[in-house]
């Protein structure tokens, strides 16, 4: 996992932002301001980095994310790594980071992956379903009940009161459990209109874990060469030159 990307949740409007990208590449960290930070006036720049036109670089991963790491010290990490799908410690902080989503209870930001290919060469993505806390009872019991590997659909619901780009993640009896990321919802609006090759499917059920890490799905596509995820104006760095 090289390149992660920071969200941010503008308190007023409950609209998401890409407002900085994450990366590891020789041995050093680099974190960027992208053009997303420049869209509310209500963003506020990160402890030290105030400048957001700089490019922050640092052998030990910046405290803003290595605070959103579970220490290996705590007598249910073992349990969150088999959560996060992973059975065996990656001893790599961003791919903690990128299946976990770095959220925290007392901030607004959330970190998400950029897709990477796998050994077959198609584009994989992990991420947690969103929004259980306002589903219904019976889609809470579904999820108890879904097999890993089970099939999901992507269900566009324009009419959402809050966010007209929102996808509903359905299973194949109709049922909603869940919603895509926000910030990932344009790009997947993207996805299905190429209608290119892709396929959701449950990744990991973990019933007795917190809500926010109850639904583990696992998407895989071919997309065409044209077809960049990210690629818009809010995910470009800020800084004039990159290291």
């Amino acid at each position: 996992m090289n390149t992660l990307y920071v969200a941010w949740q503008d308190p007023e409007t409950r609209s998401w932002l890409p407002v900085g990208r994450l990366s590891h590449r020789n041995g050093l960290y680099c974190f960027d301001y992208t053009h997303g930070a420049k869209k509310s006036a209500r963003f506020v720049p990160f402890g030290r980095m105030t400048d957001l036109s700089k490019s922050y670089v640092s052998p030990a991963l910046f405290p803003l994310f290595a605070n959103r790491l579970l220490a290996k010290s705590r007598p249910e990490y073992q349990d969150y790594l088999h959560w996060l799908g992973l059975e065996a410690d990656p001893n790599d902080p961003l791919l903690l980071l990128a299946r976990s989503g770095g959220a925290r209870g007392t901030d607004l930001l959330e970190v998400f992956p950029r897709p990477e290919t796998n050994a077959s060469g198609e584009y994989e993505l992990y991420f947690f379903s969103h929004g259980l806390r306002y589903v219904p009872p019976e889609s809470l019991e579904r999820i108890r009940h879904l097999s890993e590997g089970e099939l999901l659909g992507l269900v566009p619901d324009p009419a959402n009161p809050a966010d007209s780009y929102a996808i509903v993640l359905h299973t194949d009896d109709h049922l909603n459990v869940g919603y895509c990321p926000r910030y990932l919802t344009v790009d997947f609006h993207r996805l299905l209109e190429a209608e290119v090759e892709w396929r959701l499917t449950v990744a990991r059920i973990n019933p007795n874990a917190p809500i926010q890490f109850r639904l583990l799905c696992r998407l895989v596509f071919q997309a065409p060469v044209s077809m960049r995820f990210f690629s818009g104006e809010e995910f470009q760095p800020l800084s004039e030159h990159l290291p």
